[in-house]
């Protein structure tokens, strides 16, 4: 399948060798491996070993370098594991075994080079070995692991059809495992079926259920979920606290809290007892619902069950308290980290800094940005991004492109994210000039390509900055940049269309997003109708009041305030009068 050599590069180990002439007796390795492979805590410790054994005359045997192998793999020193494979097979003369090349295999696989992986199947046959089911396994879940699904369904049917080896429950939890991290759950749901089917050698344990189930939740296809949780009883297949949490969260995700209950107390029941996880993911849940009390309840539970919360217990609930706005609360839970030996982690800073953002205490974020630093943690890019949001939504324009310079400068580069944090906060502090410059400055970066939320973006700021000809210019080129305009996009300039009085413009462009095969959301229809009712095309507006009612889109609280002034004009007609009585009947009763 790949024709790459794993041995283009001068093993490394050779040349250090080159310098140690001295003649070593079998005691030095001998008396290290006897105290035990453990005591190798690096790659320099493993290289020393191997010095010593590479010296010793006559050489040690293959089986003693596996294990130097192995426990390099451990540390995963993968590149060291290489390189000594390299100089065993190439420079020491030691015949490599099945066992050698598949450390090699998995070395070269976890170091995301599954071509040079395929390479040492052909050393295989060289020295007369035959690759076993782990070589397979091993390379499927190189496959899976850099995305290459097409690949690794290719190598799988191959295994079967051609009988390569003996397929077992890892290959087959290899393959499973891979398609549902690809999101692929039903091809995986076939392959279980082909299990289920089989040779009783390779029917289904737990840990291929628990695969399956984790994908369905994952899905939000709870039901099929608790089907095949059900299966698994009937097959007399135990679950354990991995089946459960998997369930419990997709049920608390999806707010199904009764379900939950009850599931956990199955799990109590059959002496399954809820770990931290468990919990954990029921105070996340509980948290984005909005239910932080509930949450903090939780919590309490779990330390009367003796289970400690861990980072990302209370990463959640300070993330609940900061959604709901309550800083102090949050910050109380930042604090109260510390005290139970749970090491804030980058992650608890963003949380807290986002929180002070939002209810624009830029200076408590600041502070909190600046500490990172102290603590040995470093600013990520989602760091910069959210104090950058926070700079802008306070007004501080000037600071906010000096911490976006300086964020470039220590070596982080801005993602999607920053871009539209930057562009949007330049737009709405009045700067939508500098705006353009940096969307210029991005076309030249990346080649012109970028994406579409970039112009939109730019586009809303010109049309509040009154130049609508500036938003035209950008919108009719986006085809020769190879971007299709987005609903956002063309309701940006039917909204700028009607702020300049130019309805009809307003509504020939509702047409031609219609003939783009773009349906208008409900935002869009409220503001056409806006801006019909605006403009008095009364019947236009009660048109497209008709298309909202039967896509079950409503009426927006400034549309209806439009509509109540439409009523007091001399221009209203029946039509007016007939949409107040539907969208707001007690007022027009009080007029009438």
């Amino acid at each position: 399948m790949y024709q790459v050599s794993p041995f283009s590069c001068l093993p490394l180990v050779s040349i250090f060798r080159q310098f140690a002439t001295k003649s070593v007796s079998n005691r030095n390795y001998r008396e290290k491996l006897k105290l035990g492979l453990g005591n190798i805590r690096n790659s320099d410790d493993a290289l020393s070993l191997y010095d010593d054994m590479s010296r010793t005359r006559p050489l040690p045997n293959v089986k003693q370098f596996n294990q130097l192998l192995s426990r390099v793999v451990k540390l995963k020193e993968y590149s060291a594991a290489i390189y000594l494979f390299k100089d065993i097979s190439c420079n020491l003369g030691v015949s490599a075994n099945e066992y050698t090349m598949n450390i090699a295999i998995n070395s070269y696989c976890l170091s995301n080079r599954v071509d040079f992986g395929f390479s040492i199947l052909g050393w295989f046959f060289k020295l007369g070995c035959v690759p076993d089911v782990f070589t397979f396994s091993t390379l499927l879940k190189g496959l899976f692991r850099e995305n290459k699904i097409n690949e690794a369904q290719e190598l799988f049917r191959k295994m079967v059809k051609e009988e390569l080896c003996e397929l077992s429950v890892v290959t087959y939890g290899t393959v499973i495992d891979g398609l549902c991290k690809a999101g692929n759950t039903p091809m995986a749901l076939e392959l279980l079926g082909v299990m289920e089917s089989g040779r009783k050698s390779c029917k289904p344990d737990t840990n291929i259920y628990n695969m399956i189930i984790d994908s369905l939740c994952k899905d939000k296809m709870i039901n099929s979920a608790m089907k095949i949780f059900d299966e698994m009883s009937e097959k007399g297949i135990p679950p354990d606290v991995v089946t459960y949490n998997a369930l419990v969260c997709g049920l608390c995700n999806l707010s199904r809290w009764s379900e939950a209950k009850v599931l956990m107390e199955k799990m109590i029941g059959c002496k399954i007892y809820p770990n931290v996880f468990t919990f954990s993911s029921l105070v996340d849940a509980l948290c984005k619902e909005g239910l932080v009390d509930e949450a903090e309840d939780v919590i309490h539970i779990m330390r009367q069950q003796n289970v400690n919360p861990d980072i990302f217990t209370y990463n959640s609930l300070m993330d609940g308290y900061c959604r709901q706005g309550r800083m102090d609360e949050a910050k109380n839970v930042f604090d109260s980290m510390s005290n139970k030996n749970v090491a804030s982690n980058i992650w608890s800073y963003n949380i807290l800094i986002n929180g002070y953002c939002r209810k624009k205490k830029i200076d408590d974020a600041m502070h909190l940005f600046r500490e990172i630093p102290q603590k040995g943690l470093k600013h990520d890019v989602a760091t910069y991004t959210t104090v950058l949001q926070g700079l802008f939504l306070c007004g501080r324009d000037s600071c906010a492109l000096k911490l976006f310079d300086e964020m470039q400068a220590v070596g982080i580069k801005p993602n999607f994210y920053t871009y539209c944090n930057v562009l949007d906060g330049l737009c709405r502090n009045g700067q939508v000039e500098r705006a353009m410059l940096l969307l210029d400055a991005l076309e030249r970066k990346e080649g012109g390509h970028l994406h579409i939320a970039y112009y939109t973006i730019v586009m809303d700021g010109l049309c509040e900055a009154k130049k609508l000809d500036a938003a035209r210019a950008i919108f009719s080129d986006l085809a020769s940049k190879g971007l299709e305009p987005s609903v956002v996009t063309y309701t940006i300039l039917i909204k700028g269309c009607c702020q300049n009085g130019l309805f009809d413009e307003a509504n020939d462009n509702l047409l031609k997003m219609k003939q783009a095969s773009l349906s208008p959301d409900e935002i869009t229809y409220n503001v056409i109708v806006q801006g019909n009712l605006k403009g008095r095309k009364f019947d236009d507006a009660s048109k497209l009041i008709e298309e909202m009612d039967a896509k079950g889109f409503s009426l927006d609280a400034s549309t209806v305030e439009l509509l109540l002034d439409a009523l007091g004009t001399k221009e209203h007609n029946p039509t007016v009068l007939k949409m107040i009585q539907k969208w707001a009947p007690t007022t027009s009763n009080q007029n009438e």
